[in-house]
């Protein structure tokens, strides 16, 4: 189950603090994604997200991939279910540059604003998520976690405001909307009148034994 969680205190750890617990995660790492610490106590690692996202993104067409409908130099498509992205990134890193690096990395062209990133933690048998602030720094929350994905993991999101705020999109982000589900719409038409077709051979078939002489 899916359980929304408050945002837990920020606990300051001191630099001999840090020495150690990167030492222990180190330790327990068994994908090589070490953490380094720097001489100016500032620490490198990585971190891998989850991209859940329901609505279709706006990349730069020439680097898109998949079905898209295209608009100008830009084209909207879904991700794939699974899409798992892993960034290198430091201690310093807010959880904004995070989401700007993510976003850059798959040539996104929607505003960064329109997106959140979750941490999901594994307890006992439910799975809680809490939304990130802006402030908040990533690689600590791993540090701090340590390294296995069921303690903790991140997950980018669409902002959750209920209904679609549809007036926060462009003209061409929406055209390309639209595209999509005109496509979409197509595609499952052409399903349904295959799976008709099928019952319909299937029933004259067996009408014609049931009428056939002799």
């Amino acid at each position: 189950k899916d359980v929304q969680k408050e945002s837990e205190p920020h606990v300051y750890l001191s630099k001999e603090e840090v020495k150690e617990k990167i030492q222990s995660y180190n330790s327990s790492v068994t994908d090589k994604l070490k953490m380094t610490l720097n001489a100016n106590g500032i620490y490198t690692g990585f971190i891998k997200v989850h991209l859940e996202l329901c609505r279709p993104i706006t990349v730069q067409s020439s680097q898109s991939q998949g079905r898209c409908a295209h608009s100008n130099n830009e084209a909207a498509f879904y991700l794939p279910d699974g899409c798992v992205n892993t960034l290198h990134i430091s201690s310093t890193n807010t959880v904004r540059e995070v989401i700007e690096a993510l976003l850059k990395k798959f040539f996104v062209t929607d505003n960064p604003a329109k997106f959140a990133l979750y941490k999901r933690c594994h307890k006992e048998d439910q799975v809680y998520t809490c939304k990130l602030s802006d402030r908040e720094h990533p690689l600590y929350l791993r540090l701090v976690a340590g390294p296995r994905t069921e303690m903790l993991s991140f997950v980018l999101r669409e902002h959750e405001t209920g209904e679609v705020m549809w007036e926060a999109f462009s003209i061409p982000e929406l055209q390309n909307f639209l595209r999509i589900l005109d496509k979409e719409e197509n595609e499952q038409l052409q399903i349904l009148k295959k799976r008709y077709a099928a019952y319909r051979d299937k029933l004259e078939e067996a009408l014609g034994g049931v009428w056939k002489p002799g």
